[in-house]
């Protein structure tokens, strides 16, 4: 299949990605990921091997959906929630059992 990263094209196959990761030892994933064999690779990781670029020469985007038409599973960020900021009063008043009247 013909992908196109970095304004390069390149004729990528789900065999020939599975070839180039072969022996390819995972990094720590802290952002966007895709899952191959029974790795979760980081995208840029994916990127960089199989395109032999400069990691910042491509975004995560680009690796995520050649890697998605390719038929892998890919991982986004997952959307930030909120965090409750409890008073000082409400902390206290949680450690010690009592009822939270702020609701």
């Amino acid at each position: 299949m013909r992908c196109v990263i970095a304004r390069f094209p390149f004729d990528l196959t789900k065999s020939g990605v599975l070839e180039s990761m072969k022996g390819v030892k995972p990094e720590p994933v802290t952002g966007e990921s895709v899952i191959i064999g029974r790795r979760h690779y980081p995208a840029k990781q994916v990127g960089q091997v199989i395109t032999r670029q400069d990691r910042r020469d491509f975004s995560a985007g680009e690796v995520l959906k050649a890697m998605a038409l390719l038929g892998f599973t890919c991982r986004t960020l997952p959307e930030a929630v909120p965090v409750r900021v409890d008073s000082p009063l409400q902390w206290a008043s949680a450690m010690l059992g009592a009822p939270d009247r702020s609701v």
